[in-house]
């Protein structure tokens, strides 16, 4: 009788721990759904900040590269230089008129202005000969820096089109370069979520590094006016700081945001 009654209690404690079981399983299950029900994910790819190709407005054969692909570049800093001999000696030789003009007008006007020993119009014509050379100085010294492709902001070379001993002509990109110290995360979504965002608010993104999804902090900094008549969807753009480099442009991700509710579908 007592064995019964064991194997009795031991049964109800089996069957107690079993309905605990399911209980805990059945809490973490809605949980998880419910976290699903509040939370959606916008598929996009990420760009930088700023790339461009570079070029020159002049043709010229590449006589020297200061900088190599994964370089960082300051601004201002000459990245690619054409050949510039001619250039060079052109500057000299209207530095060289600048200066003769204008000690020529400037002794004619201290001889009108202390005797009078020439006419105003012949003081006059000096002082236009004067001006025009600066004119024509200037104007060398613009066509020697044409010689120089600068970068225009500081950033990285990522490909060199053209090596030294090369020819370059008018506009042709010689070197691209990029500034990913901020990134673009760039998506397409449905005009109802793209409904609820706002310039300027904050969002959460998840960038595919590889290893394992990226999380950072950006702020919606374009939302289209319009959306593509043959998709409906709305272009949204989101700005996030990547200073450390972790994210390489071009990498995907996903914009993490609030169920709708409505209830849109993830993209």
């Amino acid at each position: 009788m007592n064995e019964v009654f064991s194997t009795r209690s031991r049964i109800s404690a089996v069957g107690c721990a079993l309905r605990s079981v399911l209980l805990i399983t059945c809490v973490v299950v809605a949980a998880t759904t419910r976290a699903a029900e509040v939370t959606i994910s916008v598929a996009g790819i990420t760009e930088s900040f700023l790339e461009v190709a570079l070029s020159s407005s002049v043709a010229g054969l590449i006589s020297n590269q200061s900088f190599k692909e994964g370089d960082l570049v300051t601004n201002g800093a000459p990245v690619t230089e054409l050949d510039r001999k001619l250039e060079e000696l052109e500057v000299d030789r209207r530095k060289l008129i600048v200066d003769g003009r204008r000690t020529d007008y400037e002794g004619t006007k201290k001889l009108f202005e202390n005797t009078k020993g020439t006419s105003k119009e012949e003081l006059e014509k000096k002082e236009v000969d004067y001006r025009v050379a600066v004119v024509e100085y200037e104007t060398a010294l613009e066509q020697l820096r044409k010689r120089y492709i600068v970068a225009p902001f500081e950033g990285h070379i990522t490909q060199i089109l053209l090596h030294t001993g090369e020819a370059c002509q008018a506009y042709q990109p010689v070197v691209k370069m990029v500034d990913a110290r901020q990134c673009f995360f760039v998506s397409n979504m449905e005009a109802k979520l793209a409904a609820s965002l706002k310039t300027n608010q904050v969002v959460q993104l998840e960038i595919d590094t590889g290893s394992s999804p990226l999380k950072v902090s950006g702020r919606v900094s374009f939302l289209s006016p319009v959306a593509d008549p043959a998709s409906g969807l709305v272009k949204v753009k989101v700005l996030f700081s990547n200073v450390e480099g972790r994210v390489r442009p071009g990498l995907a991700g996903s914009l993490v945001l609030p169920q709708p509710p409505n209830g849109v579908a993830a993209q």
